[in-house]
């Protein structure tokens, strides 16, 4: 695949792909301080639960390289400092959280600071490795689902931008090049930040695949008239009933879907499952800045003073989905068989 890595690490440095940018510049930006990963979580330069978790996982790196002691209680306090902060940028992908408490025990297991600093940056390595081989195994599992020429929707972005490399619901789309299986997929535009329109497109684009760009409120008349045979698209967090977070518009789809009887599946590694949220209302909904909406490329297109409601995302019902594909399997959205991917 010709997809520039999202995040990975460098002289002692994080590289980040501005995902703001997209698709006119490719540009990377080098991260060397905490506050710096955190404004680039928190302002969407990189987005994607997975990349999220991976990008913040580095920051964790970064901290302990930046702070000088030599004292490993210091060391851990400052470190832990930061990682407190990171988790502070995004509330909805749990994957943020995930990564942060794997660095965290490394943190705490840590004899001296020199193993401090060196196991950090190995575990975030790990994570990131980790989820490269997850995504494939995602798309390896996904890929039976469809048949050659099916036409497949999706909504923002969940590809290999959004995680190590493949992506989640993205990943049967590039491993069908692979296996000369011809999918077509249509890509809702996903307001208000256009990521299906500048990332989805972009990538599908750049590895051959045939896609087109539909606006989000065209996907009902697109269900009915261009035979959609599935729907598929990543996750923010997973509840341990099955209910799923993503990008605001896919509860639309879901509801869609199931008026027009196609498939819903969602496609997300175990890190993005959280057993202690016990359902979909539990799930923290973040809203953002009311200039997403108001505003396209710094032009307003709404009248001044207008109230403006901004969620990122909504939540999937477990009952609308028809299977989450997951680098275990594909499992039935309900807690016993969500617990069982755990035991």
């Amino acid at each position: 695949m010709n997809i520039p890595q999202s995040v990975f690490w460098e002289n002692n440095s994080i590289q980040l792909l501005d995902q703001r940018k997209l698709p006119h510049v490719t540009e990377y930006l080098t991260l060397e301080t905490v506050p710096a990963v955190f404004d680039a979580i928190k302002s969407l330069a990189v987005r994607g639960a997975p990349a999220i978790g991976i990008a913040a996982a580095f920051g964790v790196a970064l901290s302990a390289l930046r702070h000088p002691s030599d004292n490993i209680d210091k060391l851990k306090e400052q470190v832990l400092i930061d990682s407190g902060y990171l988790s502070q940028s995004r509330p909805t992908a749990v994957n943020l959280f995930w990564a942060l408490n794997r660095m965290n025990e490394v943190v705490a297991g840590s004899a001296t600071a020199a193993a401090l600093r060196e196991n950090v940056l190995t575990e975030a390595l790990v994570i990131q490795k980790e989820d490269e081989d997850v995504c494939r195994s995602i798309g390896e599992h996904a890929l039976p689902l469809f048949k050659d020429g099916n036409r497949v929707m999706t909504i923002c972005n969940a590809g290999s931008i959004a995680t190590a490399k493949y992506g989640t619901a993205l990943a049967p789309f590039f491993l069908s090049k692979e296996h000369g299986i011809n999918l077509s997929v249509f890509a809702c535009e996903t307001r208000p930040v256009f990521q299906g329109a500048r990332l989805t497109t972009w990538e599908l684009m750049q590895a051959g695949v045939d896609v087109t760009l539909i606006t989000d409120s065209m996907a009902a008349h697109t269900m009915k008239t261009k035979n959609i045979s599935a729907v598929i698209t990543g996750a923010d967090r997973v509840a341990a009933n099955g209910d799923s977070a993503n990008k605001i518009g896919t509860f639309g789809l879901a509801v869609l879907a199931k008026s027009f009887d196609i498939p819903f599946y969602i496609a997300a590694p175990l890190s993005t499952f959280d057993l202690d949220t016990p359902n979909g209302d539990a799930i923290p909904i973040e809203e953002r800045d009311p200039a997403e909406i108001t505003e396209v490329n710094g032009m307003r297109v709404a009248p001044e003073g207008i109230s403006v409601f901004n969620p990122a995302f909504d939540v999937a019902p477990a009952d609308l989905i028809t299977g989450i594909i997951t680098e275990k399997g594909i499992v039935k959205p309900n807690k016993q068989a969500i617990a069982a991917l755990f035991a």
